[in-house]
């Protein structure tokens, strides 16, 4: 346990403080993802406790309940009466080709039309099964990826340790730093029980990890502001990941909208992005033009392989790193399955979320920028070896809030924060919201 701890907060140039965790057990798995779960808590937490050292001379004293932890790396919200979609279209998932596994990924309509581009159309899973059966593991992938699609074949550790991406975001850092323009010094306009009041927060981050860093940061005080294109949606994580946060909707590729998005960034202290790496480039606000808008500005950014090899720029989710770097082929020889088998949560999201957070933190007052990535965070996971197989105890109404958050979906509650910084309660003054359900401005 506490290696994964002690390497997180060498990668922050955190102290090597032990940090307690309270309670037992972990989630069932090949590998140790309630300690990772709880590490990268505990290390977004002593940032916070270090930021606040530095403005009031007290060093707070946290702790991460394991239980907690691991049920918030599946899901936080407890709907009354509705229910969250489902995060899966009903096509996407694991499939065998001729020559091994592989997974596609469809959850976006785009995504699942790159698919049937090169599969056909397919009503069910049935109908894509027979289809990927014809194909070699290897073809389809390039196939899928070369149609603007998301799809990974299962590999290895081993296979993914000598292979080109493999080998390219094992050797970067896990959280690779750079110097930037330093900020004019911004008074600290927060307090102990909120130590990010007044900083504020650009989200242009999907789906999951950078939506979790935004969220904790949210529930500093932070103001965030969440950025979307004009059809994009995630129904399935929107109500988990939006706590917090106010939400609007820009096209990038509209004059007027961008025009609006520039003054948004020059007012902004910390972007968070999780596009392509090359993404941003493209639409004209690569890093030296945002550095021009925003001088100062903190730039914390994530893709899902890593920032240098061939795969740099590739499309890829949590679910399609598992498969790629050898988790899911883990998996299945420790459950003695006869197919993938994936981490019981999206742990490299979630965990990678909380290292963003961390990063954004420790740069408050510097400045600067980092990279972070799904697959890089993937490596620590792995090479920390397997966790207990002690259970947790089952989640019950007491690991409930009593406070009713009312979402435009229905009122639901909020499991308990597993992080409890003495003195600094984690607490969001805005409920989930829809996308787009905001204005593009800061309050």
């Amino acid at each position: 346990m506490t290696g994964l701890l002690t390497s997180i907060q060498a990668a922050l140039g955190l102290p090597h403080t032990p940090i307690p965790f309270t309670s037992s057990g972990a989630l069932p798995s090949a590998f140790a993802i309630t300690d990772l779960a709880c590490a990268s808590i505990a290390a977004a937490g002593q940032a916070v406790s270090e930021l606040l050292q530095q403005h009031t001379g007290r060093l707070p004293t946290l702790e991460v309940d394991r239980r907690l932890a691991s049920f918030w790396f599946a899901t936080s919200i407890r709907p009354v009466g509705w229910s969250v979609p489902p995060p899966w279209d009903p096509v996407a998932g694991d499939y065998a080709a001729q020559d091994g596994w592989i997974r596609l990924h469809t959850n976006a309509p785009h995504h699942r039309a790159a698919a049937e581009r090169v599969l056909g159309a397919c009503a069910d899973r049935a109908a894509m099964a027979a289809q990927v059966a014809q194909w070699a593991k290897s073809d389809l992938e390039q196939a899928v990826v070369d149609a603007g699609g998301c799809a990974a074949e299962m590999r290895t550790w081993a296979q993914w340790q000598t292979h080109p991406q493999g080998m390219a975001v094992n050797a970067e850092p896990l959280i690779q730093f750079s110097a930037g323009n330093s900020p004019a010094a911004k008074p600290w306009q927060g307090s102990v029980a909120q130590p990010l009041a007044g900083i504020k927060v650009l989200d242009l981050t999907r789906v999951l990890a950078g939506p979790i860093a935004s969220r904790f940061l949210a529930g500093l005080g932070a103001e965030v502001l969440r950025i979307d294109p004009p059809t994009w949606n995630e129904p399935g994580v929107v109500p988990e990941v939006t706590l917090g946060k106010r939400c609007a909707r820009l096209d990038l590729h509209d004059t007027s909208d961008r025009a609006v998005f520039d003054s948004l960034l020059k007012d902004a202290d910390i972007v968070l992005h999780g596009y392509r790496a090359d993404a941003l480039e493209r639409l004209g606000y690569g890093v030296a033009e945002r550095q021009r808008l925003a001088p100062g500005l903190i730039d914390v950014c994530l893709n899902a392989y890593g920032w240098s090899g061939p795969w740099q720029n590739r499309r890829g989710f949590d679910s399609l790193v598992q498969m790629s770097s050898g988790i899911a082929e883990a998996g299945m020889r420790w459950k003695n399955a006869d197919k993938p088998t994936p981490l019981p949560v999206q742990a490299l999201d979630h965990a990678t979320g909380y290292l963003m957070a961390a990063t954004a933190i420790t740069l408050l007052g510097r400045g600067g920028s980092a990279r972070l990535s799904l697959a890089r965070t993937a490596k620590l996971l792995i090479e920390n070896g397997p966790g207990t197989d002690e259970a947790l105890r089952a989640e019950d109404e007491n690991d409930q809030g009593l406070l009713i958050e009312q979402t435009p979906w229905g009122p639901a509650h909020r499991l308990h924060v597993p992080l409890k910084i003495i003195g600094t309660p984690l607490q969001w003054a805005l409920p989930a919201a829809e996308l787009g359900s905001h204005l593009p401005k800061w309050r």
